[in-house]
């Protein structure tokens, strides 16, 4: 086959017309003498040509060749040329599968297993291969023996004879074959144990359900009895030996390598419990702790092994067991949290390529079709099959899902489940990783079928079965429910009420009655509307009920509808299914206040369909659509009507961010920086504020006064508000100052300022269904007894005099929000010595601040409540972290530049970084602050009205810890970890603040 220099032999171009990768080395390899008798025939190249992987092919029957006795390798030559059925399985089989390759080259003669044609090689049962396997008498000869059958199984499999379903199913048969092998070698070696007692091995997962892979773990569960005449302690012991023997006889690496491993983990107490149990002791555990995972992991339960009909006695008594598990109690919040995809154990470079775990993976089909067993499989003995697409296809025709859904499903499985098994079979390794590398996809891509290009076809493909099952995952829970209700195509099978109400229960929803009547009003009909609905609430559904209160979801989506259903831009909004879609459903189902908010406004759900919607306004912007608004309107009233509108919105706007920040969405994973969401909404909410007064302030005074007050006026921000950590629920806290203008007397400015203050208050105060704005000025010189507001002169003078050391603390906040910004200046410039004074507090102030806050805790802490969980007062809530942060200032903030502000968070990073408190110290006295502020913010979410304590109602508990980022069925832990974390914060505060350390 040799050419001149330069040019290419034919034989060259051949190779590569079929396929081969490396012509060169495949010429060397075709010119061996040992394929003399075959090299030009060409029928071995069109059948090279036609596996897998020509290349490795072709390898591997160059080592089979060379592996066989001299004489006999004519004999397989000759056959393989004659013989298309056995040239078809060995070539394919040897092009796909380099860990059989070498199985061949080890083991010659197993080719010849190949050669057999007859009906009853190509449909092999557990008999056959227990005839396979009946030599084996110990390890190594069985594991010869198992990848010889896998060698005819393979064959067909790559062949086509075979689909990917009886291909699961046959690798099934044969793992039972080789359990009972080894079950029969174990007891060989140790006859006395066999003679004690009776041993059943039960098949679970995928070997149960009868749709194994190439190379999976063997899931099994044990149960054994004692034999007439034997102690039950002994003949669990012999049971157990028995059964460990097996496992080792199967799992581990001879010279011919390992089977599978055999795993026990599914029984109960998984690894802690013991290994082989009686039938009752079994019953008992399943009957009293079982969780639902549990009964969801026995649907796949098949006695596979040992004594028959203990096997069977098991089968039978734990089989009403897994029916009956949809009435179990915790059912609801077990399949909550069994839904949610868990892949965060998956490094981020292989998720992308993951097939079984990953996002549109096969658990995802898996699963989904588990539950739906669960919930409708105790009164449908149809529904009662341990195979994945058993069980898919008698879902579809008792209408529990939608036929084109459940036909898709079935589609993409089936793909997934051939490319995870064509990737296995390469090397016979457990993994369901997609490879990255170009020759293992090309390989891959042509064991499918896909010849032209195979590595984009492969790729092609594999994403779009991926996106079908990852867009149906969900679906498929609830487009029946749609179906049953709306009832657009007569005659199909379809859910019944009463299926539909038992399926909404048990996803979560605690009024199905109330959902379908919502249903049917939101998908019945031919509008388009409807039509529009009927495609997105099966995905809504699903967002709703993965959150604490499904049916508030549901019932705030139909009111959203029914107000703006009609609106094109919002039909629009609901076609896209993108990201506007599960932000609205994440807000409609976390709580009452936001809904509450949507529902006055219907129109501001368009924020949630702007990229930027999310993103909080500066109040440089609210101040100028506010004065603007005042500007244009008629009168005071109507301009704070339009103020309030505004704030309405922009309280929706930040309320939505904060639910969506903290739940996240399947796009955007929840925002792990607490101290950052605590941080935009408080200063989200003060900016608002600050615009609202603005607003109000400027109405006063065009009322009366036109564009100019005869007095110089400032509002002035206080507590939380001059803090910038205002809660949804806080009201704000000012000072009102005043200086009159040139000409005019201190009368008529003091009566103008009055009355303007009076007008403020009371146009904020006029009835209305918004959240209201309360304005406290209670923090003013004297409190309630002194006047509302005061000069800039009155204020110099009575803080020089009269001014207590709780005053300057309070000053501490002080900030300019509205009004006369040089007045503004002014002021903080007055009342900077108070709160930074020079040399820091003297003894007297400091020990007064201390007994006014121990006075605070003994005595404002409301009646009842739990001090280890009050979020204000309580124990390292904050007021604790607070005061402690605000002694520090006034010890040290004449001297430190970064202390003199009025926020929190950056007045404890400043002592950090100035070395006044340890790191540690602030980290837990930060982490609290957050916490109890996220949990106050959380309770005006959830409840609609403000409170510093956890809720009673479960469900509001639960919707609390949701925002807080607990699961379902956490809320112990929310508690207890709120507790450890103040307790903590506590200890700091003693020693910083009532201990000498300042």
């Amino acid at each position: 086959m040799t050419t001149g220099p330069g040019r290419r032999s034919s034989t060259f171009t051949r190779l590569l017309r079929h396929g081969f990768t490396d012509p060169s080395a495949a010429e060397q390899l075709l010119d061996l003498d040992d394929l003399t008798s075959v090299r030009s025939d060409p029928v071995l190249l069109e059948a090279l040509g036609a596996t897998a992987d020509p290349d490795l092919a072709l390898r591997g029957l160059v080592r089979l060749v060379e592996a066989e006795e001299e004489g006999e390798r004519q004999v397989l030559l000759d056959t393989l040329i004659t013989a298309k059925p056995l040239r078809d399985r060995l070539l394919g089989v040897l092009g796909a599968s380099e860990a059989l390759g070498d199985h061949l080259a080890r083991h010659p003669r197993d080719w010849q297993a190949l050669v057999t044609y007859e009906a009853v090689d190509l449909h092999p049962g557990v008999a056959e291969f227990e005839r396979g396997l009946a030599d084996a008498v110990d390890p190594d000869s069985l594991r010869v023996a198992y990848r010889r059958c896998m060698l005819t199984l393979a064959a067909r499999d790559v062949c086509g004879t075979t689909g990917i379903a009886q291909t699961a199913a046959e690798l099934a048969d044969l793992a039972t074959a080789t359990l009972r092998a080894a079950l029969a070698i174990a007891r060989t070696a140790a006859p006395e144990d066999a003679a004690q007692c009776r041993l059943a091995v039960v098949a679970m997962g995928k070997c149960g359900g009868h749709e194994l892979n190439y190379v999976s773990d063997v899931d099994v569960i044990f149960v054994g009895e004692a034999r007439d005449g034997v102690e039950e302690h002994k003949a669990m012991q012999a049971a157990t030996r028995l059964a460990a023997h097996m496992m080792r006889i199967c799992s581990e690496t001879t010279a011919e390598g390992t089977i599978w491993e055999v795993d026990a983990n599914l029984r109960p107490e998984g690894r802690n419990g013991p290994l082989v149990r009686t039938l009752s002791s079994h019953l008992a555990y399943y009957q009293r702790w079982a969780k639902t995972w549990e009964f969801q992991a026995l649907l796949k339960a098949r006695a596979v092994a040992g004594d028959p009909e203990l096997g069977q006695e098991y089968v039978d008594a734990v089989s009403p067991l897994v029916w009956q598990a949809a009435d179990r109690e915790n059912f609801v919040p077990d399949v909550q949290k069994m839904r949610r995809r868990v892949v965060d154990n998956i490094p981020v470079d292989r998720i992308e390529r993951e097939l079984k775990l990953g996002p549109g993976g096969l658990r995802d089909v898996e699963f989904a079709v588990q539950l739906l067993q669960l919930v409708h499989g105790r009164s449908d003995a149809s529904l009662h099959s341990g195979t994945t697409l058993e069980a898919l296809r008698a879902l579809a025709e008792g209408g529990y899902v939608g036929r084109a859904d459940a036909a898709q499903l079935d589609e993409a499985y089936r793909f997934l489940r051939s490319m995870e098994h064509r990737i296995q079979l390469y090397r016979l390794r457990r993994t369901h990783l997609v490879p990255e590398d170009e020759a293992d996809l090309r390989r891959l891509g042509r064991s499918l079928g896909m010849r032209t290009d195979p590595v984009a076809e492969l790729n092609k493909a594999w994403r779009r079965h991926a996106s079908v099952v990852r867009r149906l995952h969900e679906k498929i829970f609830y487009r029946p429910l749609l179906d049953a209700v709306a009832q657009l195509a007569p005659g199909e099978s379809r859910l019944s009420t009463k299926a539909a109400a038992i399926r909404l229960e048990a996803l979560g929803y605690a009024d199905p009655a109330a959902a379908l009547r919502h249903l049917e009003a939101l998908s019945s009909g031919v509008s388009r509307k409807a039509a529009i609905q009927r495609t997105l609430l099966p995905v809504l559904l699903g967002w709703f009920a993965d959150s604490a209160d499904p049916d508030a979801g549901l019932l705030g989506f139909r009111k959203v509808s029914d107000a703006l259903g009609k609106t094109p831009w919002y039909l629009r909004l609901l076609r896209d299914e993108g990201a506007a879609a599960e932000n609205l459903a994440r807000v409609l189902s976390a709580g009452r206040l936001a809904p509450d908010l949507l529902m006055r406004a219907p129109e501001a759900v368009a924020i949630l369909g702007d990229p930027e919607g999310l993103t909080p306004r500066t109040r440089e912007h609210l101040e100028q659509e506010v004065l603007a608004a005042v500007g244009r309107a008629g009168d005071a009233e109507s301009a704070i009507a339009v103020v309030r509108g505004v704030r309405r919105r922009e309280l929706f706007r930040t309320t939505a961010a904060d639910l969506i920040g903290s739940y996240g969405t399947e796009d955007s994973p929840a925002e792990q920086d607490h101290g950052a969401l605590v941080d935009r909404v408080g200063s989200a909410v003060t900016d608002l504020n600050a615009a609202t007064i603005a607003g109000a302030l400027r109405a006063a005074v065009r009322e009366q006064w036109g564009d100019t007050l005869p007095t110089r006026f400032a509002v002035i921000g206080m507590g939380r508000f001059g803090g910038h950590e205002l809660s949804y629920g806080s009201d704000a806290d000012v000072l009102f100052v005043h200086r009159p203008r040139e000409g005019v007397s201190d009368e008529e400015a003091s009566r103008a300022a009055n009355a303007v203050v009076g007008e403020m208050r009371r146009l904020l105060q006029l009835p209305t269904a918004d959240p209201p704005l309360l304005i406290d000025a209670d923090l003013r010189p004297e409190g309630k007894t002194g006047p509302m507001v005061r000069t800039l002169k009155s204020y110099g003078a009575y803080y020089r005099r009269w001014s207590l050391v709780w005053e300057s603390q309070a000053l501490l906040r002080a900030e300019h929000m509205a009004g006369d910004e040089e007045l503004g200046r002014d002021f903080i410039e007055l009342v900077n010595p108070l709160r930074y004074p020079a040399e820091g507090l003297g003894d007297d102030a400091v020990r007064e601040i201390r007994r006014l806050k121990a006075r605070m805790e003994s005595e404002r802490m409301p009646r009842g409540a739990d001090p280890t969980l009050h979020a204000k007062l309580g124990r390292g809530g904050l007021s604790d972290v607070e005061w402690t942060v605000q002694l520090t200032q006034m010890q040290h903030g004449w001297a430190e530049p970064g202390l003199r502000t009025t926020r929190t968070r950056e007045a404890l990073a400043a002592a950090c970084a100035a070395e006044l408190i340890p790191a540690e110290d602030v980290q837990m006295l930060d982490e609290a602050w957050v916490l109890a502020t996220r949990v106050r913010n959380a309770v005006m979410l959830v409840r609609g009205r403000s409170g510093d304590t956890f809720p009673s109602d479960p469900r509001e508990m639960a919707a609390v810890g949701r925002y807080l980022g607990y699961e379902p069925g956490h809320v112990g832990d929310m508690l207890d970890d709120y507790r450890r974390i103040t307790r903590r914060a506590r200890a700091v505060v003693e020693e910083r603040f009532y201990g000498a350390v300042v």
